[in-house]
């Protein structure tokens, strides 16, 4: 386990940029530079690069791609923790299957984000990161609003405590997962990568969207009704 400063605020989080696409990669490392309070101290293309660049700049964060030439970015997460390395890691790939994201979750990842996204998206994964940081560093003792505060609940992000008759918190949690994996898609695309019928899906997502947890998107093309596309707010 490497120690890193970072206690302070205002103190600036050492970023290591991983992804196999140099063009990429790049625009990853300008986006985390102009980022108050972060800075980027190494670029990887690769699983060997990414650890060894985890031993030897001791970051506070990692930007982990999952489709890698030699491993898979998730088979990087797991040797880190293996080695009992705690850094942050955020996976960012165009990897939206379920499986993908909960074996990031599971595995030990503080975030994900599906590419393509914009400088905003990424932005407030590193803000969130950074307060999250300066709390856990900073607090003495713990109570249940702050425990929730760490881990996303209670908060905007947090499900209605009441769903209409019919609706399931555990069916509702799943279908909000997979916007969030997925980042935009339409009731069909969501019921195909959750499992559930269309019909059951689309009354979630216009609960959640009338709710203010997801925004609405109308995509036009041929003829016909427009496709609603659902995402989470703020995106």
């Amino acid at each position: 386990m490497h120690d890193r400063p970072g206690s302070d605020e205002a103190a600036t989080h050492k970023v290591v940029v991983v992804d196999d696409d140099f063009m990429v990669a790049e625009i990853h490392r300008r986006f985390v530079d102009r980022t108050k309070g972060f800075t980027t101290v190494a670029v990887a293309h690769s699983g060997a690069e990414a650890l060894d660049a985890a031993r030897t700049t001791a970051p506070d964060l990692l930007l982990l791609d999952v489709y890698l030439p030699d491993m898979s970015g998730l088979d990087v997460l797991q040797r880190l923790r293996a080695e009992g390395d705690d850094v942050a890691v955020i996976m960012i790939t165009a990897a939206r299957e379920i499986d993908t994201v909960g074996r990031a979750l599971h595995g030990g990842a503080t975030d994900y984000l599906v590419k393509p996204f914009e400088y905003a998206q990424l932005r407030e994964k590193l803000e969130h990161f950074r307060r999250r940081a300066h709390e856990l560093a900073t607090q003495t003792s713990a109570d249940q609003t702050f425990i929730d505060s760490l881990f996303g609940a209670g908060g905007k992000a947090a499900e209605p405590v009441r769903l209409p008759k019919g609706l399931s918190a555990e069916t509702g949690r799943l279908i909000l997962d997979t916007v969030r994996a997925r980042g935009e898609l339409s009731a069909t695309e969501c019921a195909e990568l959750a499992g559930l019928s269309r019909v059951s899906v689309r009354r979630y997502l216009e609960h959640y969207l009338d709710a203010g947890l997801l925004e609405l998107r109308l995509e036009y093309g041929g003829t016909g009704r427009p496709v609603r596309r659902y995402r989470p707010a703020g995106h």
